[in-house]
């Protein structure tokens, strides 16, 4: 008689824990000094909850990284005369101008250091609510001590990055802002020469400055003297803005040359291997969210901003379209590129998707590039991290 087979049950993969939606250290209130700072350019209002000690201090600082330090070494002696030893000293503050160097400098001396994102703090929804310091540090405090004691839902944090990370954005930050004045520029011109009634004249000429004097109205006469002065300097300004994005990508050539075959500047070379994806996508998108540590792909949709904003009560039940709690370069970034994707892959398996999807229903390929977008992004951070390569997608030679 043959034995029946046994099935093999599988154990459950854990997901990885998310550490930035809940503290994952034992929150111990009788030895933890928590301190949240609500940041200002002429002072800092200083919360804390002090061991031991009843009150609830509320101090105003100067902006000062010693100041704030003698005031926490104040509040840990008073714990410590209290009967209370200080074995944990958390300080958060609302991410916001001043960045990440408070919290950088904060690790160094050996205090653990947050930094609460903006967005995921519940305020109250009254129409004229009242908004001051106090009440925003106090309304602060409660968030931290929530998300110390390991709940959800309080607020979030955000990651952290080092000096080298924000610096590797810059150039690409740069360089968006500049294209964006270029823009500027040239519409400024050609609202100019509508404005005169000269339609047809294309000012991103390499020569259009020289051109200027030649143009004639409908009536027949020359660009009057200061419209003319006007255009003329727009256009040397963007002469030397062109100049400057030019230098700049130079000079992320010649990095992206002399950079070691590991971390992010390998990423670059391997997704600029992907026909369609230039060397200005593939470092924006690495930069700014493909070499962090994310949990799961839905982490990676919904940094990217490429996920849904859900509207159900009752009998209602409809989407208002994108959440847009992402990273808006990222999420820019990735519907251009799918746009290109459709172009440049057509025998991918994502892009034969898509088409299925939009042959033969009229006025969905806006919306569906969506969704290809957000699979796209997953893709790729499949590619970085796994070597992966999606089905279908045709690379370049390394």
């Amino acid at each position: 008689m043959r034995k029946p087979k046994l099935k093999k049950h599988r154990t459950p993969k854990q997901r990885k824990p998310n550490d930035l939606s809940r503290s994952l250290a034992a929150f111990d209130p009788d030895h933890t000094l928590v301190a949240v700072i609500e940041m200002g350019a002429a002072s800092w209002l200083v919360a804390g909850l002090v061991p031991g000690v009843e009150r609830q201090p509320l101090k105003k600082v100067e902006p000062d990284v010693l100041a704030l330090r003698r005031l926490l070494d104040r509040w840990r002696d008073e714990a410590l005369r209290s009967g209370s030893a200080v074995t944990r000293i958390a300080v958060a503050y609302e991410a916001g101008r001043d960045g990440f160097w408070l919290a950088r400098w904060l690790r160094t001396q050996g205090i653990e250091a947050h930094v609460i994102h903006a967005a995921s703090v519940a305020v109250s929804r009254e129409h004229r609510r009242a908004k001051t310091d106090r009440l925003d540090a106090e309304l602060l405090k409660r968030s931290f001590l929530g998300w110390l004691r390991g709940e959800r839902d309080h607020c979030k944090m955000v990651a952290i990055p080092t000096v080298d990370e924000e610096d590797a954005r810059r150039p690409g930050r740069e360089r968006e802002s500049l294209v964006g004045e270029a823009t500027r520029t040239i519409n400024r011109v050609k609202s100019a020469l509508a404005r005169i009634g000269i339609r047809g004249f294309n000012p991103k000429l390499k020569k259009a400055a020289d051109k200027l004097s030649d143009l004639r109205t409908p009536e027949g006469q020359s660009i009057p003297p200061n419209t003319l002065g006007e255009m003329q300097r727009d256009l040397e300004r963007r002469q030397m803005i062109c100049v400057q994005i030019h230098r700049i990508e130079q000079d992320r050539l010649g990095r992206l040359q002399q950079a070691p075959e590991t971390g992010p500047s390998a990423m670059v070379r391997l997704l600029a291997r992907v026909t369609g994806i230039g060397i200005e996508t593939a470092d924006t998108l690495v930069r700014e969210m493909l070499s962090r540590d994310f949990r799961d792909r839905r982490a990676v949709a919904r940094y990217g901003g490429l996920t849904g904003a859900p509207d159900q009560s009752g009998s209602m039940d409809r989407e208002k379209g994108l959440a847009r709690s992402g990273n808006t370069r990222v999420r820019k970034c990735m519907i251009e590129l799918a746009w290109r994707f459709v172009r440049f892959q057509k025998n991918s398996v994502l892009v034969k998707w898509f088409e299925l999807r939009t042959t033969h229903a009229r006025g969905t390929r806006k919306t569906m590039i969506v969704a290809l977008a957000r699979k796209l992004l997953i893709a790729l951070w499949r590619l970085v991290n796994e070597g992966v390569i999606p089905d279908g997608v045709v690379m370049r030679p390394a």
